[in-house]
């Protein structure tokens, strides 16, 4: 019995330093009784340093700073991203993000972008629901049909058109 507690004993800190590391977390960040803008300065300060090259980590950074009102630092983290080796999702991504705080001439051509970089019905069904919400019947409608072209059994792809002709942004579950 006590080789098994110590065998689970040994197994659970392997398993702490592989998440942790080595060395452990990182020290908390002092935020209890900050400010909520200085506490969220120091939070995406950490984030980004952790962030690295990854895109999507990136991507949701430079969305935070953006919606939180520092729109320059936040457009040039996500300009950052579509300078390096975008993929087809950092454009949809960075799409989406315009697009949900109704700046749709920014994320119309990202929307573009990733459907010439990627036939996939969810993200043809999302930019057709973001071109018919944006007063492009016509063009919102092709999109749906595409989409359901290139996989008519994707419930993402139905739903997300479904929500535009009931006046709703597409929502990504």
């Amino acid at each position: 019995m006590r080789m098994i507690a110590v065998t689970v004993g040994l197994a659970a800190g392997l398993v702490v330093t592989a998440v942790l590391g080595a060395e452990g977390s990182a020290p908390p960040l002092p935020l209890k009784d900050k400010p909520p803008a200085e506490a969220a300065a120091a939070l995406l300060a950490r984030g980004e340093q952790m962030a690295g090259k990854g895109s999507w980590e990136r991507i949701a950074i430079g969305a935070v700073h953006y919606e939180g009102g520092d729109r320059a630092k936040g457009e040039a983290i996500l300009n950052g991203v579509l300078q390096g080796k975008p993929e087809w999702s950092d454009y949809q991504r960075i799409g989406r993000l315009y697009a949900d705080l109704g700046e749709w001439e920014k994320a119309k051509p990202l929307y573009d972008k990733a459907m010439s970089m990627k036939r996939k019905a969810s993200l043809w069904a999302e930019a057709g629901a973001w071109y018919y919400l944006n007063g492009d019947h016509a063009k919102g409608e092709g999109l749906f049909e595409q989409a359901l072209a290139i996989e008519g059994d994707d419930p993402w792809a139905h739903a997300m058109a479904a929500a535009a002709y009931l006046g709703k942004k597409p929502r990504y579950w």
